[in-house]
């Protein structure tokens, strides 16, 4: 597969062709729609734009700055990872996930391994590079086969990619980008950041269970004793200065949650709503949450490096934020070649017309609310296997399906649910994922003749249940009407 920026270019390119076409035939569509700002339904024309006529190439000449500096992820990414990048840099995330595995409960121990992975979604590459290989050597370390550690470990980080027990920076991406799309059909109406907390949450640890099951009722019966002659290494413990790290880690914690309560819980207070008091709707408490998860990282990452060693000053923990961002030099050059794509394409109007014909067609198909579901998350977890970016991913797909379904009146944090739902479990299967080379290089040291067919079919039965368990939740979510988020 070429870069994924090249498959945007050509992507860019399709768009160009295509809006040619269908505006050389006077493509358009008639529907029906719901005026915001009277409530009242009413008939709206839309018909295709070139981007080879006079008004398109002025667009295209004219507003790719526009176009980048607009695009919301580009922002909230540095934001979010100048806090993430000290707690990574500054090495607490590692400790943090060695600490927790030294101190776990056996019978628990395999579900902590997993979440440990689910959680890591923070920073992913904590997760695949310092969680897997701790998680297998772990499960050595207690006499049991360590290639069922890492698949555990692995299941966790990748598998249950796109849920979390707290919102992490990729959220904030999907969360823009499916705004993006929401104002091609209704500029007034927007998804927040935590649309889909309750569901994320709730699948988060149900997830988390059924991967611990898979792995001892499934995974590790098959494989067995182990007999690959490794022997068992001496535990990696904690050194003082990184106890000392975590204490101090602990405590800037608690200074951090309760400066925010203070400026939170009373009434009138600064962070909640100055029209209707409240704190999870319209607040500055929830617009400004992306700025505290990354003052939240900033400060504990800060407090732990203080304590551990590994930082002395402020400007060396500025050297770790611009180690990190330029890190994120390749992610940034693809949101300029992905904010360019949404652009020209929602200039186009295919993306409505497209909506509006298909939301035709699906009224009048039998297929009702729960075959929609079916139906996309299907189509996410399938083109997973060519398509391994989330952001990427959901960069093609927010375009066409959320005003889909909100022309079949659907609330659109559902859509983006059932995306988490199909884009996480092939994570662990599709040889398009960078890191299953590096799976492989993980189980070598334990398996000498492992490759990429010993991963696959190791994570084969996650993708299976977890596909089939986890679709079943979300239409099982849906018809007892739970919130899927704070509204």
């Amino acid at each position: 597969m070429p870069h994924p920026a090249i498959i945007f270019f050509v992507l860019i390119g399709i768009v160009i062709v295509l809006s040619a076409i269908f505006g050389l035939l006077g493509t358009s569509i008639s529907y029906e729609v719901a005026d915001p700002a009277s409530g009242e339904i009413e008939m709206r024309t839309t018909a295709v734009q070139s981007l080879l006529s006079v008004d398109g190439l002025r667009f295209m000449i004219t507003s790719p700055v526009r176009n980048f500096l607009g695009f919301g992820s580009v922002g909230v990414i540095i934001i979010a990872m100048i806090g993430v990048g000290v707690a990574e840099e500054s090495g607490l995330i590692a400790t943090l996930v060695r600490k927790i595995v030294l101190i776990a409960p056996r019978s628990i121990f395999t579900f902590i391994v997993v979440m440990l992975g689910v959680v890591s979604s923070i920073a992913a590459d904590a997760g695949y590079l310092v969680l897997v290989p701790l998680g297998a050597a772990a499960f050595h370390s207690l006499e049991r086969h360590p290639l069922a550690g890492l698949a555990a470990a692995f299941s966790g980080v990748a598998a249950v990619f796109l849920v979390n027990l707290f919102v992490t920076p990729t959220d904030a991406l999907l969360a823009e980008m499916t705004n993006d799309a929401i104002r091609m059909v209704d500029p007034a109406r927007e998804v927040t950041l935590v649309g889909n907390l309750y569901f994320m949450i709730a699948s988060s640890i149900l997830m988390g269970i059924l991967c611990t099951l898979i792995t001892e009722k499934i995974v590790e019966p098959r494989l067995g004793p182990y007999t690959g002659g490794v022997p068992v290494e001496a535990a990696e413990g904690i050194t003082a200065e990184q106890s000392k790290g975590l204490r101090y880690a602990g405590i800037a914690l608690a200074v951090f949650v309760a400066v925010v309560a203070l400026l939170t819980a009373p009434t009138n207070s600064v962070l909640r709503s100055p029209q209707t008091g409240e704190i999870l709707s319209g607040s500055p408490f929830m617009d400004g949450l992306i700025i505290q998860i990354s003052a939240l990282f900033f400060t504990v990452g800060f407090a732990y490096g203080k304590g551990a060693g590994t930082i002395k000053d402020l400007t060396q923990a500025i050297g770790m934020i611009v180690k990190t961002f330029a890190g994120l030099a390749g992610l940034i050059f693809l949101l300029l070649v992905i904010s360019q794509f949404i652009a020209f394409f929602s200039f186009t109007n295919m993306a409505t017309v497209l909506a509006a014909n298909l939301a035709s067609l699906l009224q009048d198909a039998p297929i009702n609310t729960i075959g929609y579901i079916i139906i996309f998350v299907l189509i996410i977890f399938l083109l997973d296997m060519l398509i391994t970016g989330a952001v990427a991913k959901w960069a093609i797909f927010a375009p066409v399906f959320i005003p889909l379904f909100m022309q079949l009146g659907k609330d659109p944090n559902l859509v983006l649910a059932a995306y988490r739902v199909g884009d996480s479990p092939m994570n662990v299967m599709t040889p398009l994922n960078v890191y299953l080379g590096v799976m492989v290089g993980f189980a070598s040291k334990y398996q000498k003749d492992a490759g990429i067919g010993t991963i696959v079919s190791l994570m084969l039965p996650y993708t299976a249940i977890l596909i089939v368990v986890w679709t079943l939740l979300l239409i099982a979510w849906y018809l007892l009407g739970l919130p899927l988020g704070p509204a």
